[in-house]
């Protein structure tokens, strides 16, 4: 992908650079912590790098954090991994989400959507109150702080408030989507052993409702630690027998008392996608998530009390923790629970509508199904007031963000962002006061080292290479749970480069500071010395109309040959002959390198993902090697496990 510099696709303008929020603490932090004044985002990041110390205090200090104990100094320790943030320091994450119920008590927090798309609001008085009639019961359960609450839950009201009274006892939130199955959820919850397990009865996507008792039933016998049931009656049927209601829990009137917890103090745990073991138990901390949210929603996604924060997600995925984090800004929060796709594909943008979101998170992979289905968001529906469309879940291509552009609205902000569950925020994406190029993130994140590296350690500019973080963040895991001696965490990301972060994507730096994703580095493409992402393959190939989604494969073979199939999953009606494969192979030949023209081309009854919707590239690889279903991947983490019988047929004829 060329990193020459095209006119931008969006420039904002100056009325909109003079309001943002990042602007201002530009001009405050040049006033009161010796930041550069001038040079634009660029001097203000290399300031918050250089100086990360400063940098993170004047973050607690423009956002008003409340400090109930005050902390000896910012970085205690900065190796990784092991970094000290805070030390000395108390405070609670909840108090901080609440705090604008005092100021807006009638004003809605949460617009909560089903599948009728009639937005139902939650004021920020309600929410408070809610709030602090299940803190007072969970304490009532004997729930302490560092006990594990869990959620069996879709993406409804009644999981922000349990997630918020659990942190305001300072107990520690996990939660899975009611999809999942009872072996992905037990994967999960058996690991961290909780105490008290919120669940639904079922619930209703695509049209249909999903029963869901008999997994409650056999999570309730599969998680002895269990001290206490709550019953959410989604779809109006009793309470199981030895459960408590929730209306019985949420009902009263008690103020909420938040717990003041060290900086470091877990907060929730989120999981890995576990295709190829059991997923790890990420744990991230009070204080780190409070400041890092802080700072990715106030500053980059410039979110404010008038905005209205939506993003397409569940529960089993770090978009729900980050979306709910949109609490802290005073931010309305849009809860939807529902299909992405129902009653039809334009379905966000009706919820966007709606709900008058401002800012609206989605997939890069429903973004470009709306392209394929010929949906015409700014015809069709009122999105006046949408300011930036975001993406993430896998890099948007150049197509997406010209789609965007040109259906949504030229005046639209395109916010490609990239991070991970592992800290549960962004390295790179969105800058409200920068310029917009086709295929690009916008630039690195404030207070985040991002480079790309070669296998030696060098840093890399307009050239492919491993994204590495060399400063410690403030919502880098404390620790993975039941990892005593930190070496899964280690190995996780500190094997290759040590002291320093290596994520497993490969990015390219461009010379003019934006960013460009290439997909994963542990499942990359590498002919005779060339190296690419997948995400490159899939970008040019799923342009063309026939395709409705791909994967690419390249597996090394026992005589030091390279085999590269690409598998493609057509379109309704279409076929695939020659022309098509011939148009296949040009486009890659083309718009890529001719080095990468697949060995074979597949056609499939449909991609595998992982139960938060990306491909799985790593598993169908070891399938294709010979590896049994049952050791290549986790049955419970695929969305469609009857998709990988194909791989290991395939694998099966080819030895």
């Amino acid at each position: 992908m060329s990193t020459v510099n095209p006119l931008p696709l969006w420039q904002p303008d100056p009325q909109r650079i003079a309001e943002a929020q990042i602007t201002k603490f530009q001009a405050w932090v040049a006033e009161h912590h010796e930041a550069p004044a001038e040079g634009g985002y660029a001097a203000l990041h290399r300031w918050s790098v250089d100086e990360l110390d400063t940098f993170w205090k004047a973050v607690t200090e423009w956002f008003d954090v409340r400090f109930s104990s005050p902390y000896a100094r910012v970085l205690g320790d900065r190796s990784m991994p092991g970094a000290q943030w805070f030390p000395g320091a108390k405070l609670n994450y909840a108090e901080h989400a609440l705090r604008a119920a005092d100021a807006r008590p009638g004003e809605p927090a949460l617009l909560y959507v089903d599948e009728t798309h009639e937005p139902r609001p939650v004021t920020w008085a309600e929410l408070r109150r809610q709030v602090g009639s299940l803190t007072a019961e969970l304490r009532a359960l004997g729930v302490r702080p560092g006990d594990r609450v869990s959620g069996y839950l879709p993406n409804i009201p009644q999981a922000v408030v349990a997630l918020l009274a659990t942190a305001a006892v300072g107990a520690v939130w996990t939660s899975c989507a009611p999809d999942f199955g009872a072996r992905s959820v037990l994967d999960r919850f058996q690991q961290v052993e909780p105490v008290v397990l919120f669940t639904v009865d079922g619930y209703r996507y695509g049209g249909k409702e999903h029963d869901r008792r008999d997994v409650v039933t056999e999570l309730r016998r599969e998680l002895p630690t269990l001290r206490a049931v709550v019953h959410i009656p989604l779809l109006g049927t009793p309470a199981p027998e030895g459960a408590l209601e929730w209306s019985d829990l949420a009902s009263g009137d008690a103020e909420p008392v938040f717990e003041q917890v060290p900086f470091d103090h877990p907060l929730w745990v989120l999981y890995s996608s576990g295709t190829t073991g059991l997923p790890k138990a990420i744990v991230q901390s009070q204080g780190g998530i409070l400041v890092e949210h802080l700072k990715q929603l106030g500053l980059h996604c410039d979110l404010g009390p008038e905005d209205r924060f939506f993003w397409y997600t569940s529960t089993g995925w770090m978009m729900w923790n980050f979306l709910v984090s949109g609490l802290l800004t005073g931010t309305t929060v849009v809860l939807y629970d529902g299909s992405p796709g129902f009653p039809d594909t334009g379905a966000q943008w009706r919820v966007a509508e709606r709900t008058g979101a401002t800012l609206f998170g989605t997939s890069a992979a429903y973004v470009m199904a709306c392209r394929k289905a010929g949906v015409h968001p700014s015809r069709d529906f009122d999105l006046s007031t949408v300011q930036c469309v975001a993406t993430t879940g896998s890099p948007l291509p150049p197509d997406g963000f010209r789609w965007l552009h040109d259906e949504v609205g030229e005046n639209l902000w395109t916010a490609s962002v990239s991070g991970g569950t592992d800290v549960c925020s962004c390295f790179a994406g969105a800058v409200p006061t920068l310029p917009v190029h086709i295929g690009e993130l916008q630039a690195p994140c404030l207070g985040t080292d991002l480079q790309s590296w070669d296998p030696g350690g060098a840093p890399l500019t307009d050239e492919v290479g491993e994204l590495v973080v060399t400063n410690p963040m403030p919502s880098m895991p404390i620790h993975f749970w039941n990892d005593p001696d930190g070496s899964r965490y280690h190995d996780s990301y500190f094997a290759m480069y040590p002291g320093v972060w290596r994520h497993g994507d490969w990015i390219t730096l461009t010379s003019r500071g934006s960013v460009i994703i290439h997909g994963r580095s542990d499942s990359t493409l590498n002919r005779q010395g060339v190296r690419m992402g997948s995400a490159d393959i899939y970008e040019a190939v799923e342009r063309l109309p026939e395709i409705r989604e791909s994967l690419v494969i390249g597996i090394e073979q026992p005589d030091g040959g390279y085999w590269m199939p690409l598998f493609v999953h057509l379109v309704p009606g279409a076929v695939l002959d020659d022309a098509l494969l011939n148009r296949i192979k040009q486009t890659i030949r083309e718009q890529l390198s001719p080095r990468h023209i697949p060995d074979e081309v597949i056609e499939v009854p449909g991609i595998p993902h992982t139960l938060t919707g990306k491909r799985i590239e790593v598993p169908v690889k070891r399938l294709l090697q010979g590896t049994p279903l049952e050791k290549a991947v986790n049955p419970g983490s695929i969305d469609d496990l009857g998709l990988l019988r194909f791989y290991e047929d395939l694998a099966r004829k080819r030895a």
